[in-house]
C-alpha cells in the first residue's frame, strides 16, 4: 500500500475536481476507471492513501484540463501560475 509522503497531489487533485464541479465518481469514470471502482479510487487518491500511476495522472489532468505539473506543485502561487500559463494560447 502506498501512503502519502507529503505529496501535494491529493490536495491539488481535489482542488481541480471541485473547480470543475465533478464528483469523485464522475471524474474517475471520465478518466477511464470502472464505474464501480471510480469513487473509492478517487477518494483514496484525494486522501493520500494511494497514489495513481502516471498514466492515470495524465488521464485525470486531461479531464480536469490542467497540466500534470499542477498536481505536483507545492507552492500555491506557483500552482496558480501553472494554471494561468496553460490557459495562454500556444504560438
Amino acid at each position: 500500500m502506498k501512503t502519502n509522503d507529503g505529496s501535494p497531489f491529493p490536495k491539488r487533485l481535489k482542488e481541480a475536481r471541485l473547480a470543475k464541479g465533478l464528483s469523485q465518481k464522475k471524474l474517475g469514470i471520465l478518466a477511464g476507471m470502472d464505474q464501480f471502482a471510480a469513487s473509492p479510487r478517487m477518494n483514496q487518491y484525494e486522501k493520500g492513501v494511494h497514489s495513481p500511476d502516471f498514466q492515470t495522472v495524465r488521464a485525470l489532468a486531461k479531464v480536469l484540463e490542467v497540466p500534470t505539473a499542477f498536481f505536483y506543485c507545492e507552492e500555491n502561487e506557483l500552482a496558480g501560475l501553472i494554471l494561468a500559463y496553460e490557459e495562454k494560447p500556444l504560438k
